[in-house]
């Protein structure tokens, strides 16, 4: 049915639901479409999904190390059905408390394919739905390259990867970004032989540098493979497998190849150039404020600038609701988005790398925490660091962080960072002991010529 609302939201991924509910919160009519499912990629093909398969790696590899506890145990094998029952469990809980809430905000729920026919109103079959805002949030999908042929079994994509049946026995990964060593490492935890090739001289090539070496170390140890700085030249399924060969003439082979060289703007086919939409490129273009440049209509999420991570879209969508609603929030600093690799060890960070903060302070001090030296951490024996980098008798700007469940960490790098702490300011606070979260003080009170458990 065609309807008029105050806000009419296209897509209803991390972005644009969130638009939606904050937007019904603020007392606003809104429309949601969604031609998928709602809550999108992270909810049913990315976050969620991966994160459950690297708790169930994360387990495996307990039991493998029980011994060096002084406890007896063994891994019996993997039951991928059941490791996927357990994955899909959760998402459908999610999925279910989420649907509950849509309903529950009062927002109108539209399943069907949406197109921009105006800058006034999404179209789902014969049926106009007006705003008076737009948002758009139509997401992304993966990516693959120019020559090679995707069919969902011997070459495959990240959304074919959680639904396999099977660990494979080996396994190509090309790129060496977030997906790739996330997929990496759930496979090699769940007991796959692992290459990882990589376009680019390093593995995460947009961290700081520090966190790539480490993980390329922590990597090596694992016994995952990585070859850097090569290409793959061709990809062709056969009888048994998937045989790759690189730039160099070198042939891999493997059970499968995962092509994992990011995921694209999901922004043609549905109108937006047609109905007068400013693009850059295959993103839509958009200011500070996620303005597009047609009045009234916005852009949020994996469609418009910076990471394409779930609480960006979060964060864009509330901003953009607010702003519909009358409110005035602050510009979203994309640097201050915290970004987390969750493979093993974990890679966590904020602000900017060191390079960046060189590059735009010019002098900066530095320090790196070695793990080594943090009770927490030896008791669950990882290893990793803490490099926090600020500018010269200034305020911390960037925060890095290697580690087994790091990530848990980023709440205070980002308080950090986004309130301009010095690393005198952080010096002095008190951190339970013993806790990974020491390990941030102890930084701290390093840059600030005060170290306590390291040399200095």
């Amino acid at each position: 049915m065609s309807g008029v609302h105050d806000v009419v939201v296209l897509g209803a991924g991390s972005g644009g639901y969130a638009a939606a509910l904050r937007a019904s919160q603020l007392g606003l009519s809104v429309s949601l479409i969604e031609r998928d499912l709602l809550g999108g990629t992270c909810l049913h093909r990315g976050c969620i999904p991966t994160k459950a398969l690297l708790h169930a790696g994360e387990v495996a590899d307990t039991v493998r190390e029980a011994g060096h506890l002084g406890i007896d145990a063994s891994l019996g094998g993997i039951d991928m059905p059941r490791v996927n029952g357990y994955k899909d469990a959760v998402v459908g809980r999610l999925y279910k408390g989420l649907q509950g809430l849509i309903k529950h905000r009062g927002v109108t729920y539209v399943a069907g394919t949406g197109r921009l026919t105006s800058p006034t109103a999404v179209t789902v079959g014969d049926a106009v739905h007006e705003g008076r805002a737009l948002v758009l949030a139509t997401g992304s999908y993966p990516r693959t390259l120019p020559g090679l042929s995707i069919d969902g079994e011997r070459i495959i994509t990240s959304e074919h990867a959680l639904a396999l049946d099977r660990v494979p026995a080996r396994a190509i990964v090309l790129g060496g970004g977030v997906i790739g060593v996330e997929f990496a490492s759930i496979w090699t935890s769940l007991g796959a032989e692992v290459t990882i090739v990589e376009a680019l001289d390093r593995l995460l090539p947009t961290d700081d540098e520090a966190i790539s070496k480490g993980m390329e170390r922590a990597y090596r140890k694992r016994g995952i493979a990585t070859r850097l700085g090569i290409r793959v030249a061709s990809a062709a399924a056969t009888d048994t497998g998937v045989s790759v060969t690189l730039d160099d003439g070198t042939e891999l082979t493997a059970d499968l190849l995962l092509v994992a060289v990011g995921r694209g703007a999901a922004t043609t086919g549905l109108g937006f150039e047609e109905a007068g939409l400013r693009m850059d490129g295959p993103l839509v273009a958009v200011d500070d404020r996620l303005r597009t440049n047609l009045p009234n209509v916005y852009a949020v999420g994996d469609i418009v600038r910076g990471p394409q991570l779930a609480h960006k879209g979060f964060a864009e969508g509330i901003a953009v609701a607010e702003q519909i609603a009358g409110r005035n929030p602050a510009p979203i600093d994309l640097a201050g988005i915290p970004r987390v690799t969750y493979s093993e060890p974990e890679a966590a960070s904020v602000g900017l790398t060191e390079a960046q903060a060189r590059q735009t302070y010019g002098q900066v001090r530095t320090i790196t925490y070695d793990l080594a030296g943090n009770g927490k951490s030896q008791i669950l024996r990882t290893s990793g660091f803490v490099k926090l980098i600020a500018r010269e008798d200034g305020p911390i700007v960037g925060v890095h962080l290697l580690g087994s469940r790091v990530g848990e960490l980023l709440a205070e790098a980002q308080l950090m960072y986004a309130w301009e702490a010095s690393p005198e300011d952080v010096a002095p606070l008190l951190h339970a002991h013993p806790t990974m979260s020491e390990s941030m003080g102890e930084a701290a009170m390093a840059l600030a010529g005060a170290p306590l458990h390291a040399h200095g």
